[in-house]
């Protein structure tokens, strides 16, 4: 198995595993109506489909390092499509509801993915790869928004189902015990044994809190949460947002718009990677007041264009104009995936041996913000549907500033080895080992 094919599986997957996850946003509207939702609800349920991500992930990371990658992104496919068809024949809206929070673990998939991938790419090249992987997955949410209202219309009349959002959940669910099986026997966990070895052994307690625990990997995740954790947020929120600010009720094309934010954020994900890795074998500084740290430099870069787009967000929203704020949403989006890329540069090279433990803290925590930032969107207390935007925007410049914070050299330096507490490989842990 080469890499380029591990790529291919794991970018095949992951992007499958968007589309599913995300597959309720563009029938919100008939879901609603059919269940006797407000918008609210509809935030809430937006917001749901992230609860269970930052576990899953974190634990699906420390797995994918213990067990191999092959095995756990099965599992989670297999389990995914099981409980995705039983949605499609649910009556009661407490069983649906249930039922999509397990299909929304499909999410967690990710991490096992960045965990394959820089198990068989070298660290000159992890940047690019990483990006590529995770921009053309991102890139599922955008494929559900634009094909399915498409293929399962309003008029969706075929075999099982009457209802178009309730055949879109059987036959995904269908496609992705598929997929299970063609991970399952075709992945190779790593590109020698003796690396998958060194993986495995590092997959202990021990090493898990040391990794959690460096400012390296706080910032990072923190970084996460503005960027992958909002780009959840928009896709879960974006077509309701056309469609209700903007009393656009044309179903396909609110989801068109929505689509190009996923576009956006996922296609364009490989160059905030690239970029990177080009600065770094370079060696050029972008922002000397970082001097000599050059992923940390774009890295920081791309936080302030995201902080600054939410704010254009609301403008253009305040304007009045669908199109320009559709335009505004693709900046978003192009904001998010630099950030995604340039985060996700990093994460692999700071721990080699450990990348799924890395990848999964992360990514786990990155999600939190796709919970939290719908509930502002719909929230009461806003005057209308478009200042929410600026009001997230404010609330990650703590976020910027403490990136900025670390990213000094002579703290970036040492990201990797200092944090909160002492839990290195030589320090003695009296709460145990694995």
């Amino acid at each position: 198995m080469t890499k380029w094919r591990t790529l291919l599986l794991a970018t095949v997957g992951f992007n499958f595993s968007f589309l599913i996850w995300f597959s309720f946003a563009p029938f919100t509207g008939p879901m609603a109506e059919e269940f006797g939702l407000s918008l609210a609800e509809v935030g809430v349920l937006a917001s749901a489909a992230i609860w269970l991500a930052p576990f899953g992930r974190i634990l699906t990371g420390w797995l994918s390092d213990k067990f191999g990658a092959p095995t756990v992104f099965a599992i989670v496919l297999a389990y995914v499509g099981v409980f995705s068809i039983a949605s499609a024949f649910a009556q009661s809206y407490t069983v649906f509801f249930l039922e999509r929070l397990v299909v929304a673990t499909a999410g967690i998939t990710f991490v096992i993915g960045i965990q394959h991938v820089s198990e068989w790419f070298p660290e000159e090249q992890l940047g690019t790869a990483e990006g590529v992987y995770a921009g053309v997955g991102n890139a599922g949410a955008a494929a559900g928004a634009l094909i399915l209202p498409r293929v399962f219309g309003p008029e969706w009349s075929g075999p099982l189902f009457d209802t178009n959002w309730r055949a879109v959940f059987f036959y995904t669910g269908v496609v992705s015990i598929l997929l299970a099986v063609v991970y399952y026997y075709f992945g190779e966990a790593a590109a020698t044994e003796e690396r998958r070895q060194a993986t495995a052994e590092s997959a202990t307690l021990r090493e898990w809190v040391h990794t959690a625990t460096r400012y390296g990997t706080v910032v990072l995740a923190l970084a996460y949460v503005m960027s992958f954790g909002l780009e959840l947020s928009m896709n879960g929120w974006l077509a309701t947002y056309y469609r209700e600010a903007f009393a656009t009720d044309d179903l396909v094309l609110a989801s068109t718009f929505a689509a190009t934010f996923s576009l956006a954020a996922g296609l364009l994900r490989p160059i905030g990677g690239y970029v990177s890795d080009l600065l770094a074998r370079r060696e050029r500084d972008i922002l000397p007041v970082f001097r000599g740290r050059y992923r940390e430099q774009w890295t920081f870069l791309t936080l302030c264009f995201i902080v600054v787009t939410m704010v254009g967000m609301t403008l253009a929203g305040l304007s009045g104009a669908v199109l320009l704020a559709v335009g505004a949403g693709f900046l978003v989006g192009m904001g998010c995936a630099f950030a995604e890329g340039a985060v996700f540069a990093q994460v692999p090279a700071m721990f080699p041996n450990s990348s799924g433990a890395a990848a999964g803290i992360v990514g786990g925590v990155g999600t939190v913000g796709g919970i939290v930032y719908p509930l502002v969107y719909t929230s009461a207390l806003l005057p209308n549907r478009h200042v929410g935007y600026a009001v997230v925007a404010a609330s990650m410049l703590p976020i910027v500033l403490l990136n900025a914070w670390v990213y000094r050299p002579h703290i970036a330096a040492r990201a990797t080895e200092i944090g909160f507490g002492s839990f290195g490989p030589d320090a003695e842990v009296t709460s145990g080992d694995d």
